[in-house]
């Protein structure tokens, strides 16, 4: 049973950040210096390129301003950034490089650092990892003498680069080197592979025959031994150009004078004699990054956990319950509630929790005109469950107009101190007017596509106002409008790359545009400002221009949105599921019905998944060349790489013949696979085996079955029972809540003895300054929840401790040795 559950442990990596901007970048190679250049720049996970943020204009200090998050589907040594200068006539030059140890990584979690760029040299640009295994063997030499053999045996290696995004064709030098000899032998190339197999093996002569006396020979053998090293070298072979390094390892000799057999894998590494560039030169890059790797236990291990917090929505007072708790002393670090809020959206619990610490807001809110103004235990849920749940109601509702305005890139600059030289300030007026117009009737027009969970939440935010404010007749409003105009449409509008309606931050001056329109969108949607005179504006150009919506009647239109999206009439779908896209993006396509390999049966296209059907397009924004409905979806899986000696392939198994996809790294085929499956599961006569290779010379390469409709030979993946519009893993959003709270253990047994200190005494209140931070109304029920929530985590530590030490042996596969380098 034991190992059931070990093989139900998940490692899962995540990567957040923020590419922020560079400072006075240096030259690059040749005679062009950087401030002639545009530059951008990229991520990478070792030497596979994962992230690109888009081109900046010309300047040595550029601001990038990219955010990005990801999941790391396999392990990795190094995390790098390029900044590259973008060649118009010739290939993107590099500037210079951030690269950070995976093991360093916590050192710079959640703050933003400045990076000095080092110089990238093509000797220090590795990946992968080599099997190797050494021994010695005493032999008799002609005369009669014993000396001894090396035999060094290169079995395989794993995850090497990919060269000018293909496999490459790896071969090995293996090389015993000392002080006075270097010996070196060679493998077989193998083509077309980042895995090669090469089983090959030499022998080194350690200690030749000799007149020594038996004495002096084993003194020699001594100091052969000390001062020996092997040396392996892997290769990528170019017909027609210098074979490329992909790394290095060695291993001393000496290693075998207590065991005669030494078998281990090795990490390559870079060369040491790279060029020594002084890093100052070539500028700085300021990062900010937050790396998290979960052991997700088996989902029995959170069933207690989950209980605790899934019943809090019926504790009273709230501010006993697990969840509140949890918020309450994990103030300060916002990513807590995010974990919390999936956990109860999976479980249909946010709306009856989200109600009871709202109403807890409520009674300490003296006026009306500042309800949910702060940044509480409930506005914070209130605004991840947006991002969550909105998130195709944002795409379906502001996405074409947000690429209207990126796209068209017209000028709406109306305040005369920022216009440019020859700008209008009437057709600037104009453009921004017609872009707020068509902005606000998208919004106001959309009640029927808002999701019925956010309607549910408006509903209940809307009567608790009320009740708490029976004398305010604007309250009813302005509790919604907090919310869906200030948080979510007008957030959405300023920072569309946050919300997945744009890839990259918009430039400048559409940035600009942006802040206009979201700054009218706040106004237009605040009911209580809508009451007030136009003289509260600020800016004297946005009294102008405001006074030009007054006859829209705005007010009117804002009004009749709210009561839509907060009533409890059942609003008709508007076909919002027809339109949801997933995921799209450029892929290779292998051709479908055709026998021969190589590189004409591949070819690029958009591929583009929505919850009803999968398509690929010629070009993005193209008609769809095919369209298959998901439902016929029958297994999506991944592609042994030796079917077309290709990475990061995945197939789609449906009604007709399989769909043969790769995508363009790691992460990018991670998330296909993960959005199909999803999209997928639930589909009638999946299957339940599928073939890992492709059929080809009538037979399947993986099994040879000769039968191409023979039943796989493989078991197909168990797809996650997730949400597929919430993307929720309820077992590691637990383990997410459970390392929160164990990083805050102190906070919690402060909070212990506040409890404790409020039950006994009972006169004035008195509690140090660390006590006054906690919400505590009923000191006994809080108390008791602590101590089921600290019994929770001293089980789960304990499940932690007992698989933890199962840690992978060192020098196996899933833990290689770091060899010397030179």
């Amino acid at each position: 049973m034991a190992e059931e559950d070990d093989a139900k442990i998940r490692i899962l990596q995540s990567l957040r950040g923020k590419i922020c901007e560079a400072k006075n970048l240096g030259p690059v190679s040749g005679q062009n210096r950087q401030r002639d250049l545009c530059t951008f720049c990229t991520i990478s996970l070792d030497q596979e390129e994962v992230f690109r943020t888009k081109v900046f204009d010309k300047s040595g200090s550029p601001f990038y301003g990219e955010d990005f998050y990801f999941e790391i589907p396999r392990p990795f040594q190094f995390l790098s950034f390029y900044v590259y200068a973008k060649g118009v006539f010739q290939r993107d030059l590099p500037v210079g490089k951030v690269s950070i140890r995976k093991d360093d990584l916590c050192k710079y979690s959640g703050k933003e650092h400045w990076f000095s760029l080092q110089p990238v040299d093509p000797n220090s640009e590795v990946q992968g990892k080599v099997h190797l295994e050494m021994r010695l063997n005493e032999v008799i030499t002609e005369n009669g003498s014993i000396g001894q053999h090396l035999l060094v045996r290169i079995i395989e290696c794993k995850e090497l680069p990919l060269i000018s995004g293909q496999n490459c064709d790896p071969y090995a030098t293996v090389s015993l080197v000392g002080p006075a000899r270097s010996d070196q032998k060679k493998t077989k190339v193998k083509k077309k592979t980042s895995n090669p197999c090469f089983e090959e093996t030499f022998f080194f002569e350690v200690t030749r025959s000799s007149s020594y006396s038996k004495k002096s020979h084993f003194q020699v053998e001594e100091e052969d031994i000390e001062k020996l090293e092997i040396k392996v070298d892997l290769w990528n072979s170019e017909n027609l150009a210098q074979d490329v390094f992909l790394g290095e390892t060695r291993v001393p000799v000496k290693v075998l004078r207590n065991d005669l057999t030494h078998k281990a894998w090795y990490l390559l590494q870079p060369k040491g004699n790279g060029s020594k560039s002084k890093s100052d030169d070539l500028g700085s890059l300021r990062l900010k990054l937050t790396y998290i790797e979960d052991m997700v236990l088996p989902s029995a291990c959170y069933k207690p956990l989950c209980n605790l917090l899934l019943k809090s929505p019926d504790v009273k007072p709230i501010s006993a319950s697990a969840a509140h708790i949890l918020g309450d002393i994990c103030r300060e670090r916002y990513e807590v509630v995010l974990p919390m809020v999936r956990l109860l959206l999976y479980h249909n619990r946010f709306v009856p929790f989200v109600s009871a610490v709202a109403t807890l807001e409520l009674d300490n809110t003296q006026e009306a005109n500042t309800i949910f103004r702060g940044n509480s235990l409930a506005t914070r849920c209130i605004d991840d469950m947006m991002k969550i749940v909105g998130k195709s109601y944002l795409a379906v509702t502001l996405k074409p107009v947000i690429d209207e305005i990126c796209d068209s890139n017209k000028s709406c600059e109306i305040d005369p101190i920022k216009l440019k030289e020859g700008d209008n300030v009437e057709v600037n007026k104009e453009h921004l007017q017609g872009y707020v117009q068509k902005v606000f009737s998208l919004i106001t027009q959309s009640s029927s596509s808002c999701p019925p969970l956010m309607c549910d939440v408006f509903r209940s935010l809307r009567q608790l106002a009320c009740k708490r404010f029976p004398g305010d007749p604007h309250v009813q409003y302005s509790a919604v409008s907090s919310f869906v105009f200030l948080r979510f449409f007008a957030v959405a509008v300023l920072s569309p790359h946050s919300f997945q309606l744009r890839s990259h931050l918009p430039d400048p001056e559409i940035s600009r545009t942006l802040t206009l329109i979201s700054k009218t969108i706040q106004t237009l949607g605040s009911w209580g400002s809508l009451s007030k005179k136009l003289s509260s504006f600020k800016e004297t150009y946005m009294y102008d221009f405001f006074k030009s919506f007054q006859e829209e009647k705005c007010i009117e239109k804002v009004k009749k949105f709210l009561d839509e999206i907060s009533s409890n009439v059942n609003k008709e779908s508007s076909g919002l599921e027809d339109a949801v896209v997933l995921k799209e993006g450029e892929v290779q396509k292998r051709a479908q019905g055709k026998k021969r390999l190589g590189k004409k049966n591949f070819k690029k296209r958009w591929l583009r998944v929505t919850n009803k059907e999968l398509t690929y397009h010629k070009h993005k924004g193209k008609e769809a060349i095919c369209i298959i409905n998901v439902k016929n979806i029958r297994a999506v899986e991944k592609l042994d790489e030796s079917s077309f000696n290709r990475k990061n392939m995945f197939q789609v198994v449906h009604s007709e013949k399989p769909l043969y996809v790769q995508a363009g790294n790691c992460v990018e085929a991670s998330e296909w696979l993960e959005i199909l499956g999803q999209v997928s599961r639930c589909n009638e006569g999946r299957l339940t085996t599928f073939h890992p290779s492709n059929y080809t010379g009538g037979a399947w390469q993986c099994c040879k079955s000769q039968s191409s409709s023979a039943p796989g030979c493989k078991p197909c993946t168990a797809t996650m029972l997730a949400n597929l519009q919430l993307d929720i893993d309820c077992d590691r959003e637990a383990e997410r809540l459970f390392s929160f709270l164990s990083s805050n253990d102190v906070k919690l047994h402060n909070m212990e003895d506040a409890c404790a200190s409020m039950a006994v005494y009972q006169g004035p209140q008195r509690e140090p300054e660390e006590y006054s931070k906690f919400t505590i109304q009923e000191p006994k029920e809080t108390f008791q929840t602590l101590k089921q929530l600290r019994n929770v985590m001293e089980e789960l530590q304990r499940q932690h401790d007992t698989r933890s030490d199962t840690t992978a042996q060192y020098g196996s596969l899933d833990n290689p040795i770091v060899g010397k380098t030179s």
